[in-house]
């Protein structure tokens, strides 16, 4: 059989064959010095066989104490949360890597980028909020959940509180509004909707909670100058933010505590 074909180029089956003429070679290998290594240990003495034992078994503890303490020790860390207060939160090297990953999906979206009152699309502002919503749940339904203990809390409850405390009361209120605004009016500027300033204020006060999360995920997560990695810093809420009635307005506008 020719190794070549008419063409010039190697025959497929050429390479197939050599293939698995190389694989049978390298498990005879494989087999030789197992079976070397096995003949080895049964010639050995008593005494030889059991330090040899001890041996193995003392470098196998070592290495699953090594994996412990990379994978299994939790760290605290304290995080300050919107709406709530400055918290412990207990973190391994799991959450630190689901911390991470909702560090780089908040900070990467509208949801903690400006938006003008002249500038930029609520549309986009609000599909960039729903995605967020969608993958932070993504992700936590794909994550294991990290191991609870009595003095801390988790990265699971502080991405939750995100999409209870800040996302969810902001969408529930403004996509409805916006939805209806867009059916009535098809071919309409949202300049045009009587809710735009409106919808654009509360767009900011809920961006300000969002980046304070951002920073929360940057802690458990070990990101160090995370303000730097965000680039972007919020203007500060309003002296008469907070006055009243913090959580709504007249109008049943949804505010954000200062």
């Amino acid at each position: 059989m020719s190794a070549a074909q008419p063409g010039g180029g190697p025959n497929p089956r050429w390479r197939v064959l050599r293939g698995t003429t190389f694989r049978l070679l390298g498990a005879a290998v494989i087999g030789t010095l197992t079976g070397l290594a096995v003949f080895s240990l049964t010639q050995v003495t008593s005494r030889s066989l059991f330090a040899i034992t001890g041996g193995a078994a003392g470098a196998a503890a070592v290495l699953a104490v090594q994996w412990y303490q990379r994978t299994a020790r939790l760290t605290e860390v304290k995080v300050t949360v919107p709406q709530l207060s400055e918290l412990t939160f207990a973190v391994n090297n799991d959450s630190r890597q689901v911390a991470w990953q909702m560090f780089v999906e908040t900070v990467t979206r509208v949801s903690t980028q400006p938006l003008a009152s002249d500038q930029g699309v609520v549309r986009e502002a609000l599909s960039s909020m729903y995605g967020l919503f969608a993958t932070t749940r993504e992700t936590l339904k794909a994550s294991r959940p990290t191991a609870t203990v009595p003095s801390g809390q988790t990265v699971e409850y502080l991405a939750i509180t995100m999409l209870n405390q800040a996302l969810r009361p902001f969408l529930s209120h403004w996509h409805p509004r916006l939805q209806e605004f867009e059916r009535a009016h098809p071919d309409g500027q949202e300049s045009a909707w009587p809710e735009n300033a409106a919808c654009r204020a509360a767009l900011r006060e809920v961006q300000r909670d969002i980046h304070d999360y951002a920073i929360g995920f940057a802690r458990l997560a070990g990101v160090r100058e995370a303000e730097a990695l965000i680039g972007v810093v919020p203007a500060p809420r309003s002296p008469g933010a907070g006055d009243g009635d913090d959580r709504a307005s007249a109008d049943g506008l949804p505010r954000t505590r200062s």
